[in-house]
């Protein structure tokens, strides 16, 4: 729990507290000095507040790219010998795949260079 949510809870009995004390006493000046605390009070709450959710917001993701870390080398291990299992099972068919990336690669790096657009002169 952040101190803001304390002191702000705080503060807002207070408010309260001497808001209520200007009801009774009938001093106008005390009872909007109880409600401007009030409202301060409420307001730093509210921050404490966003304050612990962006905290646990920021720990769950943590948490969760820890996890994917700590488990990338199995899913890497457990793909790998996926593809394998294919290959050995089909190999024609992981000839002609690894064939047509091949040539789709080579096709990508050998196209001709753009030319400029051409030119049209009048000649009138």
């Amino acid at each position: 729990m952040d101190k803001d949510r304390i002191v702000g809870s705080a503060k807002d009995i207070a408010g309260k507290v001497e808001g209520a004390a200007g009801d009774l006493a009938g001093d106008a000046k005390t009872q909007a000095a109880g409600q401007a605390r009030e409202a301060a009070g409420t307001v730093q709450n509210l921050y404490g507040q966003a304050k612990d959710a962006a905290r646990e917001v920021g720990d769950a993701a943590a948490s969760y790219a820890k996890d994917a870390y700590e488990n990338s080398g199995e899913t890497f291990r457990e793909g790998s010998e996926v593809v394998a299992k294919k290959v050995q099972d089909n190999p024609l068919g992981a000839l002609l795949v690894a064939g047509g990336i091949g040539f789709a690669l080579a096709m990508l790096m050998t196209r001709p260079p753009r030319r400029p657009p051409q030119r049209w002169r009048y000649y009138g």
